[in-house]
């Protein structure tokens, strides 16, 4: 009888042990299918981002990403009244719900913090919504009021239960920080190290906090307005920088960013640059059609585009007219390719829907009267 109680025992142990090795291999199986093509992590569902128009003639930046469960803000400018305007994009996304997980400020000018800094006359996203985690820039000398409102309004935030990490606070890995969040299953975000977050350098957008989003092998990059030499620096600390599905232009499409250096390392194949396209806002003598090509996005940066993609983008289009004396001035504004909306899904295909239209900036109205064909285009 004893015996027969012995292998009953056995039968059950090497039964629980198989159903104990099924389900180990049936994960990994279940695992490597959903692996996209050539993937280094598995796929489980899609990311979007988002580059959002601002709602004015004023270049900025606002980029909502939207990962599994998980809504991501980077950025909120141009001015305070945008936030109205991203607050109503961000609930054609996320129905209701009003918690952003990730909340980044890449550095502290007015056309990147604008719609955190609120004013009298306009909230503040910090007061909208709930900010899990903020992240921000590690430098600055900025002393604007936009910038002391930003700080004001991230502090209240952070009283409320926020947590706060600087850039290189997650590069380092300290006061709980992270460099790499695993914001969706199979999706990370990783924050990239570069020499400004701990020297300051002569340019304040070289403060820029840069972001890495992966999934599998589709990668996709936004660096703020990170300078030519800022993103020397980010190729120097960053050696297995990846090939990218999508860049974001560096400083909304200027011809002191987008730099040679960087683009070779990354080789592109879509970018969006996030600018009211043609405006004069940041040229110091619109005078002429010459000092147009400098306007945004400039024709040095598309030529240096060039060489990689053809598949650029760009939000908003300014509308510029000449005064009395001969001077160009900003006058209005309207879509160029509106809100665009980068996806990847769960194949690893990615593809851009525009809420305006889906035109490549090199078959635009505006780019044949301004800027110069390069030859690639061609």
């Amino acid at each position: 009888m004893a015996k027969a109680k012995f292998s009953a025992g056995k039968a059950f142990l090497a039964c629980l042990l198989a159903l104990v090795i099924g389900f180990v291999a049936g994960f990994f199986l279940y695992a490597y299918i959903r692996r996209p093509t050539g993937g280094d992590v598995y796929v489980s569902g899609d990311l979007s981002i988002h580059f959002m128009e601002l709602g004015n003639n004023y270049t900025g930046d606002a980029v909502y990403i939207k990962a599994g469960d998980t809504d991501i803000l980077i950025d909120a400018g141009s001015r305070t009244n945008s936030a109205a305007v991203i607050d109503e994009y961000l609930q054609t996304q996320m129905n209701g719900d009003r918690t952003l997980e990730y909340v980044i400020a890449t550095h502290a000018h007015q056309d990147h913090i604008a719609g955190f800094a609120g004013d009298g006359s306009n909230q503040s996203l910090f007061a909208l919504y709930d900010c899990e985690t903020i992240i921000d820039f590690p430098q600055t000398e900025a002393t604007t009021r936009v910038y002391e409102n930003y700080i004001a309004s991230r502090d209240a935030e952070i009283a409320a239960g926020a947590k706060h990490y600087t850039a290189l606070e997650c590069c380092e890995g300290t006061g709980g920080a992270q460099q790499v969040y695993e914001i969706a299953d199979g999706i990370e975000m990783k924050i990239l190290y570069h020499d400004f977050y701990r020297e300051y350098p002569d340019d304040e957008n070289n403060c820029s906090v840069c972001v890495l989003i992966s999934q599998g092998n589709n990668h996709f990059l936004l660096t703020g307005d990170l300078e030519a030499e800022g993103e020397e620096s980010l190729v120097e600390n960053n050696p297995d920088l990846p090939h990218v599905k999508l860049f974001k232009a560096g400083h909304h499409g200027s011809y002191t960013a987008s730099g040679e250096a960087l683009l070779e390392k990354i080789q592109p194949e879509i970018v969006c640059v996030c600018c009211c396209a043609g405006s004069v806002e940041y040229l110091h003598d619109p005078k002429t059609t010459e000092d147009l090509l400098h306007s945004f996005p400039a024709q040095e940066a598309i030529d240096r585009i060039a060489k990689w993609t053809d598949k650029v983008y760009v939000t908003t289009l300014g509308e510029i007219e000449k005064d009395s004396d001969g001077i160009y001035e900003d006058v209005g504004f309207g879509s160029m390719n509106g809100n665009i909306v980068v996806t990847s899904g769960r194949a690893g295909e990615v593809t851009v829907r525009c809420s305006n239209n889906d035109t490549l900036l090199k078959d635009t109205a505006w780019f044949k009267e301004y800027r110069t064909m390069p030859a690639e285009w061609a």
